[in-house]
């Protein structure tokens, strides 16, 4: 019998504080080309069972975060 996934724990609000800050200054303007209104992105989104982890988080700036928001809602309708 296959169990279902169990979601994965979610940091408490200061543990997650303190991992966006480690993505942020490790990814820092890498990922979207600038370094101002920086995002931390979740690759697997949460509602997909995806970790709050260093392996699943990415930086992005606000209008490339908010483009794929759009589109994750777009597709998910």
């Amino acid at each position: 019998m296959m169990r279902p996934q169990a979601a994965p724990s979610r940091l408490d609000p200061l543990s997650y504080e303190s991992l966006r800050q480690r993505i942020l200054h490790r990814y820092g303007w890498r990922s979207s080309g600038t370094m101002s209104n920086l995002e931390v992105h979740h690759r697997e989104f949460r509602s997909h069972s995806g970790a709050d982890s260093e392996e699943n988080l990415i930086t992005l700036c606000a209008a490339c975060h908010a483009r794929v928001r759009r589109r994750y809602k777009a597709w998910r309708n």
